[in-house]
């Protein structure tokens, strides 16, 4: 499975759940939060935490990087996305990442 780069997360939680005809109340319910906030969730109106989004990727029995890539790809946007340097950033920060494991895996 692939996500659309165009899709927010929210769109993409409420097509997983749609997928599995599941109401809002019963994956409210499993996150122990409000419909309401759910909804919002689903609207982009309110932002799910990491903690929430994995277990969504739980409840939908879909691989946690399914939803976790979409999810930090949009505080990364929200963060950097109208910068002119957006791009120049994102490569030095696959750089960085890309070195910090090579570190990680020499201390092993």
């Amino acid at each position: 499975m692939k996500t659309n780069a165009s899709q927010t997360i929210g769109e993409l939680i409420r097509q997983l759940r749609e997928e599995k005809e599941l109401p809002l109340r019963k994956i409210a319910a499993q996150l122990d939060i409000d419909t309401s906030f759910l909804s919002k969730i689903e609207r982009n109106e309110r932002r799910a935490t990491k903690d929430q989004i994995v277990k969504l990727a739980e409840i939908f029995n879909v691989e946690k990087n399914y939803l976790l890539v979409p999810y930090l790809s949009e505080i990364v946007y929200y963060q950097i996305g109208e910068e002119d340097c957006a791009n120049e950033v994102l490569k030095v920060a696959e750089e960085k990442v890309s070195y910090q494991k090579t570190q990680t895996k020499k201390k092993k």
